[in-house]
């Protein structure tokens, strides 16, 4: 083991039996882990993430997402559709416009505290 992996581990073996106890009580669950893994995982996209910045300040349609970022409509189409799928979007059509927003208020806080924290 390197100087370095030595530093950041115990020196001894103690489990605190109290605090394991009172995270197990409402640890997360497998599915519940995986499901968030996936919503931070599909953030993890730069062009995703400037959809959903977008998105945080106005409804906007599909063409207005394209020419805001630069990038064609079937390649924004092509990320809504996976944005849509984890449920961080949604649409609404009006006439033959489709408007796309985020899907609820939890995702603009979620977004927002990232944003905080890289800003920090």
């Amino acid at each position: 083991m390197s100087a370095r992996n030595i530093q950041d581990m115990c020196e001894i073996k103690s489990v605190n039996k109290t605090k394991i106890m009172a995270i197990l009580k409402d640890m997360l669950t497998d599915d519940e882990a995986r499901d968030l893994s996936d919503t931070f995982s599909v953030l993890a996209d730069p062009t995703r993430s400037k959809i959903i910045y977008a998105l945080s300040k106005t409804e906007l349609c599909v063409c207005d997402i394209a020419s805001l970022l630069n990038v064609s409509v079937s390649a924004i189409s092509h990320q809504l559709r996976l944005l849509r799928n984890m449920r961080l979007v949604k649409y609404r059509k009006e006439a033959k416009m489709v408007y796309y927003s985020l899907d609820d208020k939890h995702i603009s806080r979620l977004f927002n505290e990232g944003l905080k924290h890289i800003r920090e």
